[in-house]
């Protein structure tokens, strides 16, 4: 996808590094009657809907010996999945993320079994499937990520506004002082992706007779902001 010709001109450079690769641009700028240029800095922001939920879910047993904390820690693993599963979600779209069998040091000789998931839903799926997975035993859920898919797209989106506003900037720049803008000679830009809080719960009790209805969770839209430094030659 061709987006502008002057997005062929930015160099990408890492995030850490690239407010000190503006600083420095700026600073060994020559200022005289041979430098004609135009700098000019544009920030933009993109913001979307989900079309991502990526939920954490997991439990942990009570605390007995191995043997029988490790059988347990498989009924209720295999009764989680199957729940999760049963309510639509694809293998594919599950993932575990941790699995380990470890002693309870409050109680001697006493282990728990704890594992976590990462489950792949659409939006307005999440409140349902979270619902399944505690009705079948989980007991936490450490946060929801809200995304979209093609995130490349996003990306891509913010950074042509961000290179549209500073080529914008700097023709009103031009246009102001009384001189003719001149092609790019040096581009730079950083993307940042704005994070949301995320949803936050841990701890449920696994009591099916009382639970509650399922949660009701608004999805949080999805940010991307990106600053270009862009320095023009002047005419």
């Amino acid at each position: 996808m061709k987006i502008l010709p002057l997005l062929s001109a930015i160099a990408i450079v890492p995030v850490a590094l690239t407010s000190a690769a503006q600083q420095q641009a700026q600073t060994q700028l020559k200022i005289d009657s041979s430098n004609r240029t135009i700098a000019v800095t544009a920030n933009e922001t993109v913001s979307v809907e989900p079309d991502l939920a990526i939920l954490h879910i997991g439990f942990d047993t009570q605390p007995e010996d191995a043997k029988s904390a490790y059988a347990d820690g498989a009924r209720t693993s295999n009764g989680i999945i199957g729940a999760v599963k049963q309510a639509g979600v694809p293998e594919g779209d599950i993932r575990s993320q941790s699995q380990f069998l470890e002693r309870d040091w409050n109680k001697p000789h006493k282990f728990k079994l704890t594992q976590q998931w990462t489950v792949r839903v659409a939006p307005g799926k999440a409140a349902e499937i979270l619902d399944a997975a505690i009705s079948a035993g989980a007991t936490s859920s450490g946060e929801i990520d809200w995304t979209v898919k093609d995130e490349d797209a996003l990306e891509a989106k913010v950074l042509a506004r961000a290179a549209e506003r500073a080529k914008e900037n700097a023709d009103v720049l031009a246009r102001g002082m009384g001189v003719r803008l001149g092609s790019p000679l040096y581009v730079t830009n950083q993307l940042t992706a704005v994070a949301p809080r995320p949803l936050m719960m841990n701890a449920f009790a696994a009591d099916k007779a009382a639970l509650a209805p399922p949660l009701a969770i608004e999805p949080h839209k999805v940010s991307r902001t990106a600053s270009v430094y862009a320095v023009y030659s002047i005419e």
